[in-house]
C-alpha cells in the first residue's frame, strides 16, 4: 500500500518534475512571526522596501522542517511556510514530495498527504475523510492509513489562493471526520486539532493570507528564501545559454536598476525581466542608448506580453505582421481577459471558473497559444476546470489594460460593476478615481494596478504597444494632467506611508522623475533642511529605497526634526545605516 501511495505521488508531480535542486529550497528560514510590513503590504512593495535583502533569521533544513528542534521539544503539529507570490512555494512543496517518495528526507511520515486550496474550491462540503481520499484517489483502503498517529503529513498548499476566508472566531466545531461539512468550516477544525488530530499539517500561503490562522495555533512558521546574487546570475546564465554575452549584459543593466533588481530576488519575476531585456537588446531596432533601456515595471511588463503575441525571440524569427484583422481579434481577445482580471481584482478573487470565463467574454476556444500557456492556466478537477493567472501581476497588468481603454468613454464608476453610480466622465476623472480607491485600500492590493496603469500613459511603453492596444502618441492629451493629480495627492498627507512612496513610484513610471532627483541631489549636498514638504518627505522615502547613494549609508543629520522623522519612521526602519 505504502509503494503504491509512493507511485501516485510520483505521478502528482510529474513524470519530469520542474524540480531543479537549488541551494535555497533545501533551507528555510525559521521565523517568530510576521512584520507588519508582511501583514499588510503588497508583495512587491514588501520587496522593494526591504531592497530584497535576505532575512537573517536561523535557517532550518527542509529534512528537519518537521522534527523537534531540541530532544525537549516536540514535533510541531501546524506548520506554516509564507511566501510572495512566486517566490517557489509550490515548486518547494512537489521537491518536498518528490525527495520523501524517493525516501530521502522525513523518512518517519509513513504517508505524505498533498492538497492545493486551489482543488479544495472546486468543493463546498466535505468531510475529513473525503478530504484525504482526495489527496490519495490511488488508495482504495483508506482504514491503512495511520491517522490517528503523526506518521502521516497532510500539505496544504496556497492559502492565499482559497475562495474563502478562514473564520475562526465563528466556526462550528466539528468532531465526526465522516461528517460533510463547509470547506472552511473543515480546515478551520483540521487545524485547531478537532479533526485529525495526529496528523501534521504543512500550510503554504502567501504572507498576507496567514493573518486569517491565529498565531497561537501555529507551532512553526518557516519563510522561503528567493533568489541571492549568485542565483540571480546563475539564472540569467541558464536562461541565455547560448550567448553568454547576453546574458552579462541583461545581468549588468539590473544590476543598474536598484528596484527591478531587488524584484529579481523573485524567481518568476527574473524570469519576466529577463525575457523583456533579452528581447529589448537583441531587437534590430534596439537603440544604442542605455536611457532607452527598460527601466520601469510597465516596460517590463509591456514587452513580455508584446514577446507573447509576437512569438519566441530567442528561436527562429516568428513575428508575425500586424495585419487588422489580427490586431483586431488580439485587442478583443486581451480585452475580455483585462475585464475578468479587473473585477475578479477589486473583489480580490484569484480562481475562475467556465461560468465566469463566459460571464467576462472570455472565449478560451480562440485565446492565444502563448497566453494560455504562460499566462491563464488551467487545472483539472473532477468537478470542473479552474482557471488561474500564472502570477498576480499579469492578472493586475491585464486589468490596468482593460480599466486604461474603457475609462476614455466610460460615463459611470468602474469600479461599480453593475454601472450604477454618479457619473464620471473624463480619462483624467477615471485615473483620479482609481488613485482614490488604491489609497483608500489598507493592505495596497491595489498598488502595482496603479503603476500598470499610469505606466501606460509613459512615452516608452507608448512605443512598444502602439498599434496593439494603446493609439500612437495619444498619452501626450493625458501625461501632464495625470502627473497633476499624483502631486496634488502627495501634497497632502503629513505621515509617509507605503502607499504615498508607492504614489512616488507612480510618477517614476509616468517618467517624471524631477521631483525624486531634487530631492536625492539636495541629499548629496546635504541642503534638504527645510525643504521637507510632504511632498519631498514621501520623495525622501522612495529616494532611500532606490538610490544608489543610499545603498550603505543615508546622511539624514542635518534634516530630520522630530516631526520628519515621526512621518518618516515606517520607511527609514529599512535603511541599512542612517545617521
Amino acid at each position: 500500500m505504502v509503494q503504491r501511495h509512493i507511485e501516485g505521488l510520483q505521478t502528482w508531480c510529474g513524470a519530469n518534475p520542474e524540480l531543479i535542486p537549488l541551494e535555497r529550497l533545501t533551507d528555510v528560514l525559521l521565523v517568530e512571526g510576521l512584520s507588519d510590513l508582511q501583514q499588510k503590504q503588497h508583495d512587491f512593495i514588501q520587496i522593494e522596501t526591504t531592497n530584497g535583502l535576505r532575512n537573517i533569521s536561523k535557517k532550518i533544513p527542509l529534512e528537519k522542517l518537521f522534527l523537534p528542534l531540541s530532544k525537549f521539544n516536540r514535533p510541531p503539529r501546524v506548520s506554516v511556510t509564507i511566501g510572495v507570490a512566486g517566490i517557489g512555494k509550490s515548486t518547494l512543496v512537489k521537491f518536498f514530495v518528490h525527495a520523501w517518495a524517493k525516501r530521502e528526507i522525513s523518512k518517519n511520515f509513513m504517508f505524505v498527504l498533498p492538497l492545493t486550496f486551489r482543488e479544495l474550491n472546486a468543493y463546498e462540503k466535505l468531510s475529513a475523510e473525503k478530504l484525504v481520499r482526495l489527496a490519495a484517489p490511488h488508495l482504495m483502503d483508506l482504514s491503512c492509513l495511520p491517522m490517528s498517529s503523526a506518521r502521516t503529513l497532510l500539505i496544504l498548499d496556497g492559502l492565499d489562493e482559497f475562495k474563502t476566508l478562514l473564520d475562526f472566531s465563528n466556526a462550528t466545531v466539528c468532531t465526526d471526520p465522516q461528517k460533510e461539512t463547509q470547506v472552511d468550516n473543515l480546515i478551520t477544525n483540521i487545524i485547531r486539532g478537532h479533526l485529525l488530530p495526529k496528523v501534521s499539517i504543512w500550510i503554504t500561503s502567501r504572507p498576507t493570507a496567514t493573518t486569517q490562522i491565529p498565531g497561537g495555533l501555529v507551532d512553526r512558521l518557516t519563510e522561503v528564501q528567493g533568489f541571492g546574487d549568485t542565483e540571480i546570475k546563475n539564472y540569467l546564465d541558464h536562461m541565455f545559454s547560448e550567448n553568454q554575452s547576453l546574458a552579462d549584459g541583461v545581468m549588468q543593466h539590473l544590476k543598474n536598476n536598484r528596484s527591478l533588481y531587488a524584484l529579481c530576488t523573485v524567481p518568476a519575476f527574473c524570469c519576466i525581466c529577463g525575457s523583456s531585456m533579452g528581447y529589448f537588446l537583441t531587437r534590430a531596432d534596439c537603440p544604442p542608448e542605455t536611457s532607452a533601456v527598460p527601466k520601469t515595471l510597465s516596460e517590463i511588463y509591456s514587452y513580455y506580453f508584446k514577446i507573447l503575441l509576437c512569438g519566441d525571440w530567442q528561436g527562429k524569427q516568428k513575428e508575425v505582421l500586424r495585419i487588422e484583422p489580427m490586431v483586431n481579434n488580439y485587442k478583443k481577445m486581451t480585452n475580455g481577459l483585462g475585464r475578468l482580471a479587473f473585477y475578479s481584482l477589486i473583489k480580490r478573487k484569484y480562481m475562475f471558473f467556465e461560468q465566469d470565463m463566459k460571464a467576462y467574454g472570455v472565449d478560451l476556444s480562440s485565446l492565444h497559444f502563448s497566453l494560455s500557456s504562460r499566462i491563464l492556466l488551467k487545472e483539472e478537477t473532477p468537478f470542473s476546470s479552474i482557471y488561474y493567472f500564472s502570477h498576480l501581476t499579469f492578472q493586475e497588468y491585464l486589468a490596468a489594460t482593460y480599466y486604461y481603454s474603457v475609462a476614455k468613454r466610460a460615463l459611470f464608476d468602474l469600479f461599480v460593476e453593475s454601472g450604477m453610480s454618479w457619473p464620471k466622465l473624463g480619462f483624467v476623472n477615471h485615473v483620479k478615481n482609481a488613485i482614490q480607491r488604491s489609497l483608500q485600500s489598507e493592505d495596497g492590493h491595489l498598488d502595482i494596478f496603479i503603476r500598470f496603469l499610469v505606466g501606460l500613459l509613459s512615452s516608452q511603453v507608448n512605443k512598444v504597444l502602439s498599434d496593439w492596444f494603446l493609439v500612437r502618441d495619444e498619452h501626450h492629451s493625458y501625461w501632464s494632467h495625470v502627473v497633476g493629480l499624483f502631486q496634488n495627492f502627495l501634497g497632502v498627507d503629513q505621515v509617509v506611508s507605503c502607499r504615498t512612496v508607492n504614489l512616488m513610484r507612480c510618477l517614476h513610471e509616468l517618467q517624471h522623475t524631477e521631483v525624486a532627483a531634487n530631492v536625492e541631489e539636495a541629499m548629496k549636498t546635504e541642503n534638504l533642511a527645510g525643504t521637507l514638504t510632504p511632498m519631498n518627505c514621501s520623495a525622501l522615502a522612495y529616494v532611500l529605497q532606490t538610490s544608489e547613494a543610499c545603498v550603505e549609508e543615508a546622511n539624514l543629520s542635518n534634516c530630520l526634526t522630530y516631526h520628519i522623522l515621526q512621518s518618516l519612521l515606517s520607511q527609514i526602519l529599512y535603511c541599512r545605516s542612517l545617521r
